[in-house]
């Protein structure tokens, strides 16, 4: 190539590149808004007992008055490393950092292409018996490079990034999940195993009173309805003690695979004198509406829609030609010349869809009202979670009244059948109100036990609703070793493993127009 022309080019090239930038097509993002949970200022039924103080609530720090069981504590660290559905959220942060990684390629020449080639040809000549051979070669590197003028690879690399944030935010809205369950159902297995305990306890009581009547019946001093009346209830309760052990059953197996452990290989003592924690009303100091728009899933809705709108500027793009820059570089030789040559050759190229048919304009259309359903999603996901706050909220505040009036009425019926039995025997009572009695004190002591699973349990639910129960990992936590050893003997993953996260960016504080 000419000196003067090369020149040219490299003005060109030169001119060209700076305009690259200049422009970037489709919408900028801005967080999509709930106008009433501004004014959403609930006291979520007396649990939120006064203004925001403004402080940061640890996200870890909600489960606080659970956990203080060493059990408990053991199976919520079992269930980070070994639950399936953790380790997939994980590798799905992998999969869209890999993806990311692709999206910030596209700056860079897309072609980066060395081709070569070499012949060898032999002729003999038959009138003078002379053979001849003649070889040549030719190496050369080609580079292609579009230029960005339209914004299209920094959307998409604006898209793959709010994906990867999304992917994080994912993960923490299943380790929510996650302790939510184990420490419900830890709970649920504990409620369980008492309740079992308090049909048994009826049940001695039952059958000795079955006993007394039989005795009495034989000796002639009471009638046979007494026996069978005693025996009915005896019975009765008896009976419910099978479906019990076998909701038991259940709930360990639900337990073990929160756990990735194959059903029937946990192990939960049944201890007459473990105490239920006595996690009351709990109170939160900080607006519920802030703690909604903290929740992982919230978040993660959020960036999903950051990233569908920067695909409309990548479709956009399309409208425009793309605009690139081809070089070439070769040398070529053969035996017959050994020092070859070379050739240079370099310039724009220009390429424009000029009639679709209108398939770019509804790709844009497309792109468009993907995004409005997402928001349309999130929008409609804040309402759900507002609702499940509410519902939350109300179960605690109630459950804890009724735990307070079935331990009144405990106490009641305590009383009631003891001076039932004391009238009986002293012949003031028939055996009815005894076995009425007794069917009161289980049915209450039942209750009772059942309204405190569900006080906890809505405990749970009110911080699950509230976004709280995890905490940012780093790399190395999100996958055991041994899986991370598998994936890099299969594939080269250089540092992409181990590299540290970055900090997720609050995009929520931005003002939405």
């Amino acid at each position: 190539m000419p000196r003067d022309a090369l020149l040219k080019t490299l003005f060109f090239v030169a001119c060209l590149v700076p305009l690259s930038a200049c422009t970037t097509l489709g919408p900028d993002f801005s967080p999509p808004r709930s106008d009433w949970l501004k004014n959403w200022d609930t006291t979520l039924h007396g649990l939120a007992i006064r203004k925001d103080s403004g402080e940061e609530i640890p996200d870890a720090s909600f489960w606080q008055n659970f956990i203080s069981d060493p059990l408990l504590q053991t199976f919520i660290t079992e269930a980070h490393h070994a639950n399936p559905r953790l380790r997939l959220a994980a590798l799905r942060i992998f999969e869209s950092r890999a993806l990311l990684g692709m999206a910030n390629s596209s700056l860079y020449p897309q072609v980066q292409q060395a081709t070569g080639s070499m012949g060898f040809v032999e002729s003999e000549n038959h009138d003078t018996g002379r053979n001849s051979s003649i070889s040549n070669y030719r190496l050369g590197l080609g580079i292609g490079w579009e230029l960005d003028f339209w914004g299209r690879f920094r959307r998409s690399i604006e898209s793959a990034d709010a994906t990867f944030f999304a992917s994080i935010e994912n993960q923490r809205a299943v380790q929510v999940l996650i302790n939510a369950q184990v420490i419900d159902l830890y709970f649920a297995y504990r409620i369980t195993q008492a309740r079992i305990r308090i049909a048994r306890k009826n049940t001695e009581i039952q059958k000795r009173s079955y006993r007394i009547t039989t005795e009495q019946f034989n000796s002639g001093n009471t009638s046979e309805l007494d026996v069978q009346q005693a025996r009915t209830q005896y019975l009765a309760t008896l009976a419910a003690i099978p479906q019990l052990e076998q909701r038991l059953v259940q709930i360990r197996n639900a337990l073990s695979v929160l756990l990735g452990r194959a059903p029937g290989g946990l192990e939960i003592p049944d201890d007459e004198n473990y105490q239920l924690p006595k996690a009351g009303v709990s109170h939160t100091t900080a607006l519920p509406a802030r703690l909604l728009l903290r929740r992982p899933d919230i978040r993660a809705a959020a960036w999903a829609i950051a990233a569908q709108s920067a695909r409309i500027g990548i479709a956009e793009a399309d409208f425009y030609p793309s605009i690139s820059l081809l070089g070439t570089l070769g040398w070529a030789g053969n035996s017959m010349a050994p020092a070859g040559s070379t050739s240079l050759a370099g310039g724009p190229a220009l390429e424009w869809n000029i009639f679709d048919h209108g398939l770019i304009a509804n790709n844009v259309r497309l792109q468009d009202v993907r995004l409005q359903q997402l928001v349309e999603q999130y929008r409609d996901n804040v309402l759900q979670a507002a609702a499940e706050v509410d519902n939350a909220a109300i179960a605690v505040v109630k459950s804890a009244e009724q735990i307070a009036l079935l331990e009144a009425s405990v106490k009641s019926a305590e009383r009631a059948l003891e001076i039932a039995n004391t009238n009986y025997h002293e012949g003031y009572a028939d055996f009815q109100r005894v076995l009425d009695a007794q069917r009161s004190l289980f049915s209450q002591n039942d209750r009772l036990i059942s309204t405190r699973g569900d006080n906890i349990s809505a405990i749970i639910s009110l911080y699950k609703a509230l976004g709280g129960g995890w905490r940012p990992l780093q790399t190395n936590e999100l996958l055991p070793d041994t899986l991370k050893q598998q994936m890099k003997q299969r594939v080269d993953w250089g540092e992409l493993l181990d590299t540290p996260l970055p900090p997720v960016p609050d995009m929520m504080n931005k003002e939405a127009p």
